[in-house]
């Protein structure tokens, strides 16, 4: 896979782009480095003081869950992120939170696949561990990892297809053609150690 560079103006280069796309490769890949995904966590993820409150919010007292500090990174195959849990699941009785509550490290591993025109996440595994890396047990701890490895299965779904559509098939106000998606899918998710690698396939027509 090579690159070329044009010099023309915007409405030419982005016709002899469109054409490059038709007549070379349809497989392309797209290397996304774990430290831009951890820039877009941070601006639209973990959105209040760098928390991201998984149930409640800052007003709640006794009833609250959110993550912090996260990490991420490639190991061995499978997606790996390293975050600060804080919780409580507790009744306010007289200005005093009574219940369960806990503060540990948490390690989120799954492995990212293609389906219907998005990204998910299989084969979730969570686990909770004390600051020194040994692990941590207990019913609530065991609670919490059993909750977010559910949600993460159930709720992750990246829409890579629209998000295609809307690029591939975006042209200049002033053009004279139309960019059209024909066919779009993911044959192929590698995670290495310091990026998402991602192989696209797709059909572009222009018109």
């Amino acid at each position: 896979m090579g690159q070329v560079g044009i010099i023309a103006p915007l409405p030419t280069r982005a016709f002899l782009l469109s054409l490059l796309l038709l007549s070379g490769a349809r497989a392309a890949e797209l290397r996304i480095y774990y430290t831009a995904i951890q820039k877009v966590l941070a601006r639209e993820v973990f959105t209040q003081d760098g928390r991201r409150y998984v149930r409640g919010s800052r007003a709640d007292k006794c009833n609250f869950a959110y993550l912090e500090h996260p990490e991420l990174r490639g190991d061995n195959g499978r997606l790996s992120l390293k975050a600060r849990f804080t919780g409580r699941s507790a009744l306010d009785v007289f200005g005093r939170c009574i219940g369960l509550g806990d503060s540990f490290d948490v390690y989120i591993t799954a492995v990212p696949y293609y389906h219907n025109q998005s990204i998910g996440l299989q084969d979730v595994r969570v686990e909770g561990r004390a600051p020194r890396g040994e692990p941590r047990t207990g019913y609530y701890v065991r609670r919490v990892c059993a909750a977010l490895g559910d949600s993460l299965r159930k709720q992750f779904d990246y829409r890579v297809g629209d998000q295609a559509r809307r690029i591939l098939e975006q042209t200049a106000p002033e053009a004279a053609y139309r960019q059209e998606l024909l066919d779009f899918s993911v044959p192929g998710i590698q995670v290495t150690p310091d990026a998402l690698v991602v192989t696209v396939d797709f059909r572009l027509a222009v018109k």
